[in-house]
């Protein structure tokens, strides 16, 4: 199964141990997954903030920051693993496997961590900021072509009427910190679509913008 799966991910591990520990949740006991998948989440929110940086020459800092929130998000991370199945490789402990952990958004996208952990260590950094471009190169395309607009709620608008689906709608789920310094959280919400996206900013309107963006990595995945 290891073979098959680094077929998929296109990279031949020269240790396959590190694959084999990526691989194994907590439930299942001995060598597990969590010291990579801590490892992992540092490498892709570093490589995909250098990607950004480059690729987006006039980006403000708050865009970097939420186009990489965005990108490296437990749902974004479950629609990376989604392309290698990488649930049904997950081992897992008897309870966990009876009550669906391998379709688990949560367990899955920390997986997707572990793996990229794993090929850190069996392949040095190169490697792995190769590996997380060539699997990201769809959600970073679907990025350019909502970041080329100035307004992602406009980019999702239009995306939706050109396939004629209901337009999206906003809801603020919270509102948290200091008058001064307020953190708004919305989703946005598609009719038809049974998943939904979240956005945060210091405003409804960038909140809302956020959640656009994700909205559309979702649509486009």
């Amino acid at each position: 199964m290891s073979n098959e799966l680094s077929q998929k991910l296109n990279y031949e591990f020269k240790d396959p141990t590190f694959l084999k520990i990526a691989l194994t949740h907590r439930s299942k006991g001995g060598d597990h997954n969590e010291r990579l998948e801590f490892l992992g989440d540092a490498v892709v929110n570093f490589v995909i903030a250098e990607t950004l940086y480059y690729q987006y020459p006039k980006a403000t800092e708050g865009d970097l920051s939420r186009w990489r929130a965005s990108l490296v998000s437990r749902d974004a991370l479950a629609q990376l693993a989604a392309q290698f199945d990488l649930g049904q490789y997950i081992f897992l402990g008897p309870g966990e496997l009876r009550s669906g952990g391998n379709e688990r958004p949560s367990i899955i996208s920390c997986t997707m961590e572990a793996v990229i952990g794993a090929v850190y260590l069996d392949g040095g950094f190169e490697a792995a900021r190769e590996k997380i471009n060539e699997w990201y190169e769809d959600m970073l395309q679907s990025l350019s072509s909502a970041a080329s607009h100035k307004d992602p709620k406009t980019v999702l608008q239009e995306y939706l009427q050109s396939r004629r689906l209901s337009l999206p709608v906003y809801r603020v789920d919270e509102i948290s910190g200091e008058a001064h310094q307020q953190k708004f959280t919305v989703s946005c919400h598609v009719d038809g679509i049974p998943e939904h996206s979240l956005g945060s900013g210091t405003s409804r309107r960038r909140a809302e913008q956020d959640a656009a963006m994700a909205m559309l990595l979702l649509l486009k995945k």
